[in-house]
């Protein structure tokens, strides 16, 4: 790591300062800011951060979930820089960023809570049978005015091109990709300068919605790295061209809501797609894996959807999978099978909300086909029509229920770890009870 800074700064001779950067339980950055002078001694040996961190709530908050941040006195991990992930911060001259993973300050053991390390451990399971997952993600947002309306709500963006505020998405226009072709661009150089392997660009449904594709990965952590940090670089562009990005999955209720789509596939010991169709098995292989995805739908859905806003989503025929249906080229159904064959035939799993923590989505993305793999389970027939004309009843859509499936999850442990699911729905319970905690402007509208 010594080396790899001294190339860097012999690269980019006017970096001054130095971004140490993680992701908390909620997927949000927090981390610290070094001077130049500091930067030899912590790629050396790291630096003091608190613990808890990797627990806090969206508004960065400890609750003490499990006895972590108050009762244990509040001790600090030590973070150090992840090997390859230096790079420079192009909206911000003269800065530089490092990814960073957490540790026991006494120890060196990973924190078993820290979201990067959950999904490493998972992988390492995968890994232990034998199997190499290749994943990518697909983030949707909304570009949207920075100010805000007199109630709080987002107020939609104004073209950059004829400076009016959007009113409908255009899905799929290339004028509305040419409008907003400074901030694309942007965007795409911001992903080159830090390696973030960007690549398809598209205007979604809604007014100023957008998506952009990833590339696949066979480090199912890089590919979570690669999402967060997208994240970040629209956030940053945004704001850099008078605008701001939000990945909340509905923020206007009447339209498209945003989510995070996860691409998987397996490769075995040969190193070949488990899921290839021109395999005698391959066909059976993916069915067991998107059983395995059913069979876990429930005990996840915490962590597809973190907050109240996403589950305003699940609607019926809204293209947001609202039961555990799978099919071939079908956008109505949780798992579906994109257009594919041979070493490209995967998994679309689309049940995520923009917001949620990519790093825990992707775990249990894989944990849940890893699963169906091992009991060999059985998806059942494909649905070949509207999946989403009506809602399972058996899926937990609401906060409430959701943290309650979670914490009785009986399959999820044995991936995301013993206590995993029980420390996150500490931590989102606690978040819930302190966002119900206030009146709501409906609340004297109805009821006052």
């Amino acid at each position: 790591m010594p080396d790899e800074l001294a190339r860097f700064l012999e690269a980019h001779p006017q970096t001054t300062h130095l971004d140490a950067v993680l992701f908390d339980l909620c997927g949000n950055a927090y981390g610290k800011r070094m001077p130049r002078a500091h930067m030899a001694k912590f790629f050396a040996a790291g630096s003091p951060i608190c613990a808890a961190m990797s627990l806090v709530d969206v508004q960065g908050n400890t609750a003490d979930p499990m006895g972590y941040g108050f009762s244990d006195g509040d001790p600090d991990a030590t973070v150090m820089p992840v090997a390859g992930t230096l790079v420079p911060v192009p909206w911000n001259a003269g800065v530089a960023q490092v990814l960073c993973a957490p540790a026991s300050a006494s120890s060196g053991e990973p924190f078993w809570y820290d979201p990067r390390s959950v999904l490493s451990q998972t992988v390492s399971i995968l890994h232990g049978a034998g199997l190499r997952p290749v994943v990518a993600a697909e983030l949707e947002f909304y570009l949207i005015d920075q100010v805000r309306g007199d109630d709080g709500a987002p107020l939609p963006v104004k073209s950059p091109k004829t400076g009016i505020a959007e009113t409908a998405g255009k899905v799929l226009s290339l004028a509305k990709l040419d409008e907003y072709q400074p901030f694309i661009s942007a965007v795409e150089a911001a992903c080159t300068a830090q390696g973030i392997p960007s690549s398809t660009i598209i205007s979604e449904y809604g007014a100023g919605q957008f998506e952009v594709n990833l590339e696949h990965r066979d480090d199912p952590v890089k590919a979570a790295d690669d999402a967060c940090l997208l994240r970040r670089v629209i956030q940053s562009v945004a704001r850099q061209f008078g605008m701001e990005a939000t990945f909340m999955s509905k923020p206007f209720p009447d339209m498209a809501g945003s989510g995070l789509h996860v691409h998987a596939s397996l490769l075995g010991a040969d190193g070949q797609n488990l899921f290839d169709d021109r395999r005698a098995d391959g066909q059976a292989t993916l069915g067991h894996a998107v059983a395995g995805l059913q069979a876990t739908m429930a005990e996840a859905m915490a962590i597809f959807a973190p907050n109240l806003n996403v589950f305003r989503r699940f609607a019926a025929n809204n293209f947001t999978p609202v039961t555990r249906d799978w099919g071939e080229n079908n956008r109505s159904v949780a798992f579906r099978v994109p257009v594919s064959s041979g070493a490209s035939r995967r998994i679309e799993h689309r049940a995520s909300g923009a917001e949620a923590n990519p790093y825990l989505v992707i775990a249990a993305v894989l944990a849940g086909m890893h699963h169906g793999m091992e009991n060999r389970l059985d998806p059942g027939p494909m649905h070949t029509g509207n999946a989403g004309a009506e809602i399972d009843a058996d899926l937990p859509l609401t906060p409430w229920n959701s943290l309650r499936a979670l914490r009785a999850a009986t399959i999820l442990p044995r991936w995301l770890g013993a206590d995993y699911p029980a420390i996150y729905a500490s931590v989102k319970e606690a978040e819930f009870a302190a966002f119900m905690g206030s009146a709501s402007r409906r609340e004297y509208e109805w009821y006052l």
